[in-house]
This record gives structure tokens, C-alpha cells and sequence, in this order.
């Protein structure tokens, strides 16, 4: 009886450890929810002012790498999009439009398909100042989504697509007087 529980036992620890992850043993990060969620409150924390830019982009590498690990899990795409935020923010828009791409194909059903698909027009525009693919993106976003929040703002886009700051002044000081 002894032996067979033991035997149990050893192989039972055998089996976790062979098993306990194909990306520990492919030499690959692995990356936990617990993980991400402190390195969120770190960078995030009532205690922060100002961002650290390199906590930031190891925050968006570690969304990455869990949403690559747990493809079917309801916080991959939420972590990916917070991911893009991310990008975006440190203005690496290539990445940005590749993580948004990335969302829309895999999770189609995301909830935060419109925003990202307004958001696409946005980073075209505004930071890689290609109107051409800015106007495409904002004109399927308001077909798609034309009672979204960010309906308006994407026909005011449109409407300003490519204008210096000092046009977009001009029009708001003819426009103020009439």
C-alpha cells in the first residue's frame, strides 16, 4: 500500500515537472497574471507620477508574452489592447498598428473592436502622418460603427486630415466669426 502511494506520488511530482510548462522548458519567459499585476501597480501606483518608460515597455512585452501563452484566454485580448496603449504611447506606431491587426483578427468579437479601429485611423494620422490610410481606416470605422462615441470624432478627423496647426486655427477663427 505504502509503495503504491509513494509510487503515486513520485509520479505525480515527475509528470507536474515534465509538464509544468512547454515555455519554461523552450528556455522562453513565462509570464502570470500575478506577475503583470505588479508590475501594473509599480508603474501605475497611486505612489507614481511619472512613468517609467522602461517598466513601460517591459509591461508591454509581459501582455504580450501572456496573451501568446494563453491565446484562448477572455485576457488575451484585453492585454494585448492594453499592450497597444502602451505602443502607442511611446510613439512606436508600427507596433501599434501591428498589435491592433493582431486583436481584430484573432478576436473579432473584442469589445473594443470600434475603438481600435478608430484608434487605427488615429495612429495613421497623427503619428505616422499617413492620410491616405487615415482616411481609409476613419471611413470603415464610421461605416461599421456610425452610433459609436468616437463617431464624431472621427468625421472632425476627416475633416481636418493633414491641416497644420496653424490652418486648423485659421478655420476655428473664421469660423468664430461667423
Amino acid at each position: 500500500m505504502y509503495r503504491i502511494l509513494i509510487l503515486l506520488i513520485i509520479s505525480t511530482f515527475l509528470f507536474q515537472s515534465c509538464t509544468n510548462n512547454n515555455a519554461e522548458s523552450n528556455g522562453e519567459e513565462v509570464v502570470t497574471i500575478r506577475d503583470i499585476n505588479d508590475l501594473e501597480e509599480e508603474l501605475f501606483g497611486e505612489m507614481t507620477t511619472t512613468p517609467d518608460i522602461e517598466k513601460a515597455k517591459q509591461l508591454l512585452k509581459m501582455y504580450i508574452i501572456y496573451a501568446d501563452q494563453n491565446q484562448n484566454d477572455s485576457l488575451a485580448p484585453e492585454f494585448l489592447f492594453k499592450a497597444s496603449d502602451i505602443s502607442m504611447n511611446i510613439s512606436d506606431a508600427k507596433a501599434t498598428i501591428a498589435l491592433f491587426n493582431r486583436i481584430m483578427r484573432n478576436y473579432p468579437d473584442y469589445k473594443n473592436i470600434p475603438t481600435i479601429m478608430f484608434l487605427k485611423g488615429f495612429v495613421y494620422e497623427d503619428q505616422l502622418n499617413d492620410y491616405a490610410n487615415a482616411r481609409k481606416y476613419y471611413l470603415e470605422f464610421l461605416e461599421k460603427y456610425p452610433n459609436s462615441d468616437f463617431a464624431d470624432d472621427a468625421v472632425v478627423s476627416l475633416n481636418n486630415l493633414g491641416k497644420s496647426p496653424e490652418e486648423l486655427i485659421k478655420e476655428f477663427e473664421k469660423n468664430n466669426k461667423e
